[in-house]
């Protein structure tokens, strides 16, 4: 029988409150071995082993507990015993923890991150079922070499494409114009799609130690905005991620400040404040060249990859084909 640990970091999937209610519950507040006493048949997919490592509301998360929760993956997924690992997470920031690892941990084994958007308290919680299939797409043998993924109501996301499309629906998770990596029939795994882009061993961040991160900010640009925003950005920043309108856009003022930010040694990401939105390089919003467009990648994901790209370099060129190599 496969070996899978589970990760609990707290989050929904562990929240609790008033019996029935979907509202009003505090994160992490539940033992996740509980939640795995509850469901039918799970110590038939796999032994299961916990690991507590911490339990907060993901909007705590932060880049101390990202590389805390990387280094334990790495520690875990070296023991020729285990074949697999879930991490409990909540569904806020999941998709930043996703593909913060996606990038740097060092091991082909599945790895799958789940949660729920019901606490545990809840009338039909979907943490439960979110957290058995998680289990049995870690122990199945077609996830090695996936990537991260995460895998919600059936289906099988990767990190880098999931985004969290909705705040009340159980399906709460979309795509970035990508299809899914597959998706389940109660324990049956159909993967259908290969991730393209680098990730995990093929990494280039896999084999780095991480203590501290260079500082990447954001800046969200609408109608009206003056530049006072990125003046207030620019101190004690080594990378700004912009916000833009459409395929990453913005007004001339905004421009002329971005430019003299770059010139100054500031790496900036055009990306968009649009959904399903692909930024590419733009003479027009970009005429020097000064800029790197976020691709496909969410303004959140693409401030990730700068943030570790820029632990190894700062040349611009190199930070650009990131963008389209991760």
């Amino acid at each position: 029988m496969k070996k899978i640990i589970v990760i609990a970091t707290g989050g929904t999937i562990a929240g609790s409150g008033e019996d029935g209610r979907t509202t009003e519950y505090r994160a992490g507040t539940i033992d996740v071995s509980d939640i795995l006493e509850t469901i039918p048949q799970i110590n038939n997919l796999a032994e299961i082993e916990m690991v507590p490592l911490i339990s907060v509301d993901s909007n705590e998360m932060n880049e101390r507990y990202w590389i805390k929760l990387r280094n334990t993956i790495n520690e875990q997924a070296k023991r020729p015993d285990v074949d697999g690992i879930v991490i409990t997470h909540g569904t806020d920031t999941i998709e930043e923890t996703a593909y913060f690892l996606n990038l740097t941990i060092a091991t082909e084994k599945p790895v799958v991150l789940t949660g729920a958007m019901r606490p545990a308290t809840a009338t039909s919680p979907d943490g439960p079922f979110n957290l058995f299939q998680a289990i049995a797409l870690a122990a199945n043998e077609k996830a090695h070499d996936c990537g991260v993924m995460c895998l919600f109501s059936s289906t099988i996301y990767s990190a880098r494409n999931i985004a969290k499309t909705n705040n009340h629906k159980i399906d709460a998770f979309g795509l970035n114009e990508q299809a899914a990596l597959g998706y389940m029939r109660d324990a049956d795994v159909f993967i259908t799609n290969h991730p393209t882009t680098k990730h995990t061993l093929h990494s280039k961040f896999c084999s780095k130690q991480f203590d501290v991160f260079p500082k990447v900010k954001m800046a969200t640009y609408y109608a009206g905005s003056d530049t006072d925003i990125l003046d207030a950005l620019k101190h004690d920043c080594d990378g700004i991620v912009v916000i833009g309108t459409g395929s990453g856009n913005y007004s001339q003022a905004w421009m002329q400040k971005l430019d003299e930010l770059a010139e100054s040694g500031i790496v900036i990401v055009r990306s968009s404040r649009v959904p399903h939105s692909i930024v590419f390089d733009e003479q027009i919003f970009d005429p020097k060249n000064h800029f790197i467009g976020s691709n496909t990648l969410t303004p959140f994901k693409a401030r990730i990859l700068l943030m570790l790209c820029l632990t190894q370099t700062r040349n611009i060129e190199e930070i650009r084909n990131a963008f389209f190599r991760y």
